[in-house]
C-alpha cells in the first residue's frame, strides 16, 4: 500500500524506533500465517483463490486507533477480505490474540509507542495526513527470512489464477 507510506514516514520522524524499517505500509490479512516450513500447496491455492474472489478496491483511510503502544489507521474497505482469510484458516489466531478474536483491518503505523506523549504525537502527525485515498490491487504472501520479510508470490485481486 505505497500510498500509505507517508503515515509511516511521519511516525519515523517522531521516533525511528517506532517504525519497522524495511516493512512497507500494508494491511496484514492474517498474521501470523502458516509457517513457511508447514505451508502446503493447498494453502497457496487458498490464498490465490481468495485473492481472485475479491475485486481490487478503492479505499479510504481516515480513522486512527491507538491501543497499548500501537498506533494504526483502520482500513474498513478490506475487512471483508481479512475476515475471509480468517475463515479459511480458522486455527490461526490473528496477532496471537493480542487484539482480540476479530481485530480490524488496519495499517500499522507505530509499534512500541508505550510513552503516551509519543503515541499522541504520532496520532497528531498521521491525523494531519488523513483522509487518505488509496487502492488495493493485490495480495502478497510474504515469509520471514534471515534477511527480513521476503515475498513468496503476489496475486492480483479479482483475477483468476491460471486456466
Amino acid at each position: 500500500m505505497p500510498d500509505a507510506a507517508p503515515l509511516l514516514d511521519a511516525a519515523w520522524r517522531i521516533d525511528p524506533a517506532l517504525v519497522r524499517r524495511g516493512v512497507p505500509a500494508h494491511v496484514s490479512l492474517l498474521y501470523p500465517f502458516v509457517p513457511e516450513s508447514a505451508l502446503t500447496d493447498q494453502d497457496e491455492k487458498g490464498v490465490r483463490s481468495l485473492a481472485a474472489s475479491f475485486p481490487a478496491a478503492d479505499l479510504l483511510l481516515e480513522e486512527v486507533v491507538t491501543e497499548s503502544g500501537f498506533v494504526a489507521v483502520t482500513v474498513p474497505g478490506l475487512q471483508t477480505i481479512v475476515d475471509a482469510f480468517r475463515t479459511q484458516w480458522p486455527g490461526l489466531r490473528p496477532y496471537k490474540g493480542r487484539f482480540g478474536a476479530q481485530p480490524a483491518a488496519h495499517v500499522t503505523v507505530a509499534m512500541g509507542a508505550d510513552n503516551p506523549t509519543a503515541a499522541a504525537h504520532v496520532r497528531a502527525a498521521i491525523g494531519s495526513l488523513l483522509p487518505l485515498h488509496t487502492r488495493a490491487t493485490a495480495v502478497q504472501l510474504v515469509v520471514p527470512t534471515e534477511e527480513g520479510w521476503q515475498p513468496r508470490f503476489t496475486v492480483p485481486l479479482g483475477v483468476p489464477d491460471g486456466p
